[in-house]
């Protein structure tokens, strides 16, 4: 199986190749500079693999949830390769990806990005038959009013959104989060994992039907929201 895979959709920008059980990767916290680094990475990794374009078997991505700009572009790009080769997509939910960055042998992990404008991006998984499968609808909201009533016991948080507002959500749920990663980023080695499984399952899609997992619709708040949020912090 030869699966390339890219993750854009936070400030890392991630390219991974999985050529018959070899993983190869490259990932960097570059901001702003995904569109720049993203194709001559891939291709960079098929030399290192001595394959073609045209030997990959299917394209994975990271769909989202993130920022809007990233999603949209490892979509544009999976899709550009694999309508090029005819090729099906893999994508996967980037914080499904993200929850992989949980310790081994964590059960439970709460993934969540830092969304801006005083939001969170989360969602919830568990550790099944050797595979992640979520516990919730993965949801975008302000740290202190997302439902997170299910999250009691023994949790693993990862991600930026327990970073987030001064750590609101990290300090919402202590007393069940036995460890917190408020640093851990998603990565595209971790979306070929996923990919692979969805893969088995017979998921892979025609690069046409692929849809981004924005969450939220508003890409910016208006002034008046603005205000009303500066107001609230102050």
């Amino acid at each position: 199986m030869k699966l390339l895979a890219f993750e854009t959709a936070t400030e890392a920008c991630s390219v991974a190749l999985h050529v018959d059980g070899q993983v190869l990767e490259r990932y960097e916290i570059a901001p702003r500079r995904h569109a720049e680094l993203a194709l001559p990475w891939a291709e960079a990794l098929l030399a290192e693999a001595g394959i073609a374009r045209s030997q990959l078997d299917a394209i994975a991505l990271g769909r989202g949830p993130g920022a809007f700009t990233g999603v949209r572009l490892a979509i544009a790009i999976s899709q550009g390769i694999a309508l090029a080769l005819d090729r099906p997509l893999l994508p996967v939910s980037t914080l499904q990806a993200l929850a992989l960055r949980a310790p081994a042998g964590a059960g439970r992990v709460l993934a969540s990005i830092d969304a801006r404008m005083g939001e969170v991006y989360a969602g919830a998984f568990e550790q099944r038959d050797g595979q992640w499968q979520p516990l919730s609808t993965e949801v975008v909201g302000a740290p202190d009013a997302i439902d997170m009533s299910f999250v009691a016991g023994d949790w693993h948080g990862v991600g930026t959104g327990f970073a987030a507002g001064e750590g609101a959500l990290a300090t919402r749920l202590q007393t069940s989060l036995v460890g917190v990663d408020a640093q851990a980023l998603p990565r595209a080695s971790d979306v070929l994992t996923l990919a692979l499984a969805a893969h088995a399952r017979g998921e892979a899609i025609a690069p046409e039907l692929v849809e981004p997992a924005y969450l939220r619709n508003n890409v910016a708040l208006t002034l008046v929201e603005q205000q009303a949020l500066r107001a609230s912090r102050r």
